[in-house]
């Protein structure tokens, strides 16, 4: 049979780790080791001792992000996955538990003298994979050989696999708290990241290409029947319809929901932080993954956050993307790890870092990296950066979650870029606490009082203000809310009227008017077209 078929546009895509969602934070191997002890297991062996809790905190919506499963089928599944985890990733996290024990040693004997005798301390675990050393305070601390962890055996790509369903509708179980277990619904293939089927498959969304892919499938992950007849409803004869024509001349810019801009120009194509959403009967107004043009030259990631590194989305556009920029990170940290060294295990060629006013020429324009504060609870992470571009002599900002803490920072980066005609600003200004996402990577947890107040937040209305005040735009956006209802099960955010971000963001729209500035807060989908002849 070789007939000519598209991949469905409502086909879900979960790439998996474990069972668990895959996200930057996975597929390092020892911060995967650190949240599969520490988290994973914990919510798991939660769920089997006490169902009935985590069904009852998740009916209230304020629960939605804590470490309760969403889960409603019957507890083998999950006994299954807790004997597995322990079984086929336990030298994980016995590197976890020997890099926490070691942190604890290395905080009580290294008191400023020569670190050397200390390597023989080391955990067998780790050895070879660490480096000691002290700051210029001689406070001590561990840098990972992260290259060298994804040549050993503690990277796992056998744990990876692709989930393919039909998705009917926005609403999805929480990633951070619930694996994903497949039904008759489900299929479940075993792919690694970096497999040529991978890109051969999400192609055909765009392309036609042969029925006999399935067959191919089948037999290589031996399908029974069920999963044959569930893998062929995933295609369809019926030619998708192309994305509208960009303008001749100017600049084309379109919001896709959360952090995710599409700036295009006759002559480049650059998208930030993609995060896109399916399109399906009575979904709410959006742009999908036929909204997107043949080819996106650059995809920039402003940081590792996994709502802003979305392997549901790259994976899927990746046979479209020419270069992935993403920020240099600490060099080895536990909490940092390499952006580029996860994207490169997972498949993804041309990779490169750029560091704060690092600058790439694009024709007609360039591409700078602008430095980021905020949003990451004070831990000293450099895989962050704000993104400058300019097209045309059009200038564009993208700060997704920058939080203005210091204001000076702003003005010498006024004195290096000018006044910025159109700023994309992020304003989640509650922000989890820090422990939400980094808790599993301390070797102990933090006091709550000091956890509370280190959050992962945006800027509120005033430190909103201070960023207008030194760039003078034309227009202000503020995106990268977490608003639209296809993100919840990535970000858990639910607001209403008296959420602080929608307060806050509302008076920061008045203040942009009161200066006779343009704003407004981005929600689903919006274009703005840029040239000599319109501005709209």
């Amino acid at each position: 049979m070789n007939e000519q078929v598209y991949l469905r546009t409502n086909v879900k895509v979960e790439p998996l780790w474990n069972n668990w969602y895959a996200w930057p934070l996975l597929m390092q191997p020892v911060t995967a080791g650190c949240i599969t002890a520490k988290l994973h297991l914990r919510i798991l062996d939660s769920y089997l001792q006490a169902p009935h809790i985590h069904k009852a905190a998740l009916k209230n919506p304020a629960m939605r992000g804590g470490p309760f499963m969403d889960y409603s089928g019957g507890i083998e599944k999950v006994t299954k996955l807790v004997n597995h985890t322990r079984s086929e990733l336990a030298d994980l996290i016995q590197i976890s538990e020997d890099l926490s024990k070691f942190n604890n040693v290395l905080i009580e004997e290294a008191q400023g003298f020569s670190l050397a005798e200390l390597y023989e301390r080391i955990p067998e675990s780790l050895r070879g994979f660490v480096e000691l050393g002290y700051d210029l305070n001689n406070y001590p601390s561990i840098r990972l050989i992260e290259p060298l962890l994804y040549s050993s055996d503690y990277y796992k790509p056998e744990m990876q696999s692709i989930q393919l369903s039909t998705i009917h509708g926005d609403d999805r179980a929480f990633v951070l708290s619930t694996p994903r277990f497949s039904d008759e619904n489900e299929l479940n293939l075993p792919l690694t990241y970096n497999d040529p089927l991978v890109d051969k498959l999400f192609r055909m969304k765009y392309e036609p290409g042969s029925l006999r892919i399935c067959d191919e499938i089948a037999e290589r992950f031996d399908l029974n029947s069920k999963q044959i007849e569930l893998l062929y409803s995933f295609f369809t004869t019926q030619e998708p319809p192309k994305p509208a024509a960009l303008p001749e001349e100017g600049v084309r810019i379109r919001y896709f929901g959360h952090a995710t801009v599409l700036l295009e120009t006759p002559d480049v194509t650059v998208m930030t932080d993609p995060l896109i959403s399916y399109k399906f009967d009575d979904a709410s107004e959006r742009y999908d993954y036929l909204d997107l043009p043949e080819r996106i030259d650059y995809v920039v990631l402003t940081h590792s956050h996994q709502d802003h590194v979305m392997f549901e989305t790259l994976l899927q556009i990746r046979h479209k993307i020419g270069t992935i920029i993403v920020p240099k990170n600490n060099g080895g940290t536990l909490q940092d790890p390499s952006l580029r060294f996860v994207l490169k295990a997972a498949g993804f060629e041309n990779v490169i870092e750029m560091d704060e006013m690092d600058e790439l020429p694009v024709k007609n324009g360039r591409i700078m990296g602008l430095p980021f504060f905020g949003e990451h609870g004070d831990l000293h992470i450099r895989s962050k950066l704000a993104f400058f571009f300019e097209f045309f002599g059009t200038t564009v900002l993208c700060a997704a979650d920058s939080n203005n803490i210091e204001p000076k920072m702003y003005e010498h980066l006024h004195r290096a870029v000018g006044d910025i005609d159109y700023i994309f600003i992020g304003m989640e200004s509650s922000g989890a606490p820090m422990s939400w996402l980094y808790g599993p990577l301390y070797p102990k947890p933090l006091e709550r009082k000091m956890d509370q107040s280190r959050r992962l937040n945006g800027s509120d209305n005033v430190r909103a203000q201070g960023i207008i005040e030194q760039f003078s735009p034309k227009q202000v956006f503020v995106y990268a809310m977490g608003m639209e209802p296809w993100l919840t099960y990535i970000s858990s955010i639910s607001y209403d009227d008296d959420s602080a971000p929608i307060v806050e963001s509302g008076e920061f729209i008045k203040f942009c008017e009161s200066r006779g500035i343009k704003c407004e807060r981005l929600n689903g989908l919006r274009e703005v077209i840029i040239n000599d002849k319109e501005e709209s």
